[in-house]
């Protein structure tokens, strides 16, 4: 139950503040006292949180040594580089910001310092451009954004958990000026035209020649007998082979879109608007290339801003483009590489800003535009995914549907991603068949840990990836109600986050445990449950990854109300209790913030 005399306190201290004062609204507080039997979905969630931690730990002791370098063969290249070190820490950020032990942060941010020291020392001998390191100001020097974005998930990432520290707080500014022309060596940004200047691009500028497969694949290599590449080739010339077309990389491309994520991380941490109005130049001179080609983003923009100006004028045109299939050295088979779906990365950090569906809408008509170009073949509807010269190609029984549940959720407009669905049918049941299955993944991966042989000097970097046993999509799904941010330097999209006020950090408190059972365009309901039998556990509730979502109301499961305007509030479940809550919402009302509720 709620005592009533604090209920109407709380509710009468807000009205006088938002009535009478410019003071920071004070956090609205409730008490529940109602017993709760710990629900299954619970215990399966605080076990996955427990099994995480444990498994991390041993995985970090195996690959990682006492500077927080990663045990392997450092090398450059798109098979296997300075991005594929620090991705097998992918998801441990997350981990500890829901709720993990403090020994996960400690983990990651030993292994990222280490990382940025190991591939700086790192050289290369024959790549030109990363021979004095292939990292400078601990950034990568000049990369594709498939690769940077990837390589930058975890930093991307720590200020969910560790927003004061210095280290990350210099970074944040220092990466994200690399794009807005404020270091003189890393010129990447043509502010007459917006672009980016190269597919290439990072600490030392952007490359404005044409690719080799040197430069992609990296120094020759001894690989037969000795490394198993991720591609499948067993020669260094095999891996030359297999980047010999991955030469148009001069003018803009959909994938440096993932920069935005930088811009993005420096405005919520400093509020500075230089930031804002940069993500946002660039992502509308984006979405007015999209409506300009017909509703299709375009693959290559020119150093003079056109469309396919690098490309003979086919907006279809470049390195991983609409029409780049390529060849496999190893077979001869084609392969189909067309990576513009990471662009969507920029219009949904332009949303989490504005909350302005002129930022999703170009991105639903190319969805429709694709779709429409289906057709029957041989008695069956088959949809291309592909263009190049002669039009359309590469159909498949398959829609295009490239970034469409990301759609979804963000609007929550005509239709919803199917895991919503699946919580607002059986949210107990739906929960219980997730955890469970992550709970087999860390148990899996683990047992192949253990199982690796390789050495230090036969390890590649990507070779322990597989092993990661952070397996945190389940969590973030039915804690947070939000979408997995994926490996490509997305920040995280999320409807609720967790804090602990008595210890002052993110993540929920131990021994408690929360269901998200719904979600709508105005609407949050979740459950939260003290397992501790014992003692109290309080946690603070945010509106919102970064409290950019705002609650209006509350309503408790004992039928009492409480009207609001505050991006988070206070919860105290005494031993053995929980309720469920449902939370009125106005979504993106909000300017994204990094500090936690006890900070701004």
């Amino acid at each position: 139950m709620i005592k009533a005399s604090h209920y109407f306190c709380c509710t009468l201290t807000i009205l006088i503040c938002l009535l009478t004062t410019q003071i920071a609204r004070p956090q609205p507080t409730l008490e529940i006292s109602t017993p709760m039997s710990p629900p299954t979905w619970a215990l399966l969630q605080r076990e996955l949180l427990r099994a995480n931690t444990a498994a991390c730990e041993e995985f970090f002791a195996k690959y990682f040594d006492e500077r927080g370098y990663l045990r392997c063969v450092e090398r450059w290249g798109g098979d296997d580089g300075p991005d594929d070190a620090i991705e097998n820490c992918n998801d441990w950020p997350l981990l500890h910001a829901i709720g993990a032990p403090d020994i996960v942060l400690e983990m990651y941010k030993k292994a990222w310092e280490g990382h940025l020291r190991q591939y700086t020392e790192a050289k290369t001998t024959e790549v030109p451009f990363a021979r004095d390191g292939m990292y400078y100001k601990e950034f990568p020097v000049m990369f594709d954004w498939l690769h940077n974005g990837e390589g930058l998930t975890v930093f991307n990432l720590q200020g969910l958990s560790d927003p004061n520290d210095r280290n990350f707080q210099r970074r944040v500014r220092r990466f994200a000026g690399f794009y807005m022309n404020e270091d003189p060596q890393a010129l990447n940004y043509d502010p007459k035209h917006k672009i980016i200047r190269s597919m290439f691009n990072g600490s030392r500028g952007p490359l404005l020649r044409k690719a080799t497969g040197l430069d992609w694949a990296g120094d020759p290599i001894e690989v037969k007998d000795r490394f198993s590449l991720g591609h499948g080739e067993e020669t260094y010339e095999q891996m030359i082979a297999h980047f010999k077309d991955y030469n148009d990389i001069v003018g803009d491309h959909p994938q440096n879109l993932a920069a935005t994520s930088l811009a993005l991380n420096a405005y919520i941490l400093t509020g500075q608007e230089k930031y804002r109005d940069w993500l946002l130049e660039y992502v509308d001179a984006w979405r007015q290339r999209i409506i300009d080609n017909n509703y299709m983003i375009p693959t290559n923009i020119g150093l003079d801003g056109t469309i396919g100006g690098e490309t003979d004028g086919k907006w279809y045109g470049g390195v991983y483009g609409w029409s780049f299939s390529v060849e496999v050295p190893q077979d001869g088979s084609i392969a189909h590489r067309n990576t513009h779906h990471i662009g969507f990365v920029g219009f949904a950090n332009a949303y989490m800003l504005t909350g302005d569906e002129k930022y999703l809408d170009p991105w639903r008509q190319q969805i429709r535009t694709i779709n429409e170009a289906g057709r029957e073949i041989d008695g069956e509807m088959m949809y291309p995914h592909m263009y190049g010269d002669e039009g359309w190609y590469h159909f498949t029984p398959h829609k295009y549907t490239a970034k469409q549940a990301n759609l979804r959720y963000l609007s929550m407009s005509n239709t919803i991603p199917g895991w919503i669905q699946s919580l607002h049918q059986d949210a107990s049941a739906f929960a219980e068949t997730l955890l469970r299955a992550d709970l087999a993944q860390v148990r899996s991966r683990v047992a192949a840990m253990r199982e690796d042989e390789t050495t230090p000097d036969t390890r590649l970097a990507d070779d322990p990836m597989k092993f990661n046993p952070a397996s945190v999509r389940s969590l973030v799904h039915l804690m947070l109600g939000g979408i997995h941010p994926e490996h490509i330097g997305s920040v995280l999209h999320c409807r609720l986050r967790y804090f602990d006020p008595l210890r002052r950090r993110a993540g929920i408190p131990t021994d408690m445990a929360a269901l998200v059972q719904e979600l709508t365009s105005d609407r949050t309901t979740v459950t939260l449950v003290n397992l501790n039998q014992l003692e109290p556990r309080s946690v603070t509730i945010q509106a919102g990854g970064y409290a950019e979502h705002q609650f209006k109301s509350v309503a408790i499961d004992n039928g009492q109300e409480l009207i609001m305007n505050n991006d988070t509030i206070q919860l105290t479940l005494q031993p053995g209790t929980g309720c469920q809550l449902t939370f009125a919402v106005k979504r993106y009302a909000n300017s994204p913030v990094m500090q936690f509720p006890w900070d701004r």
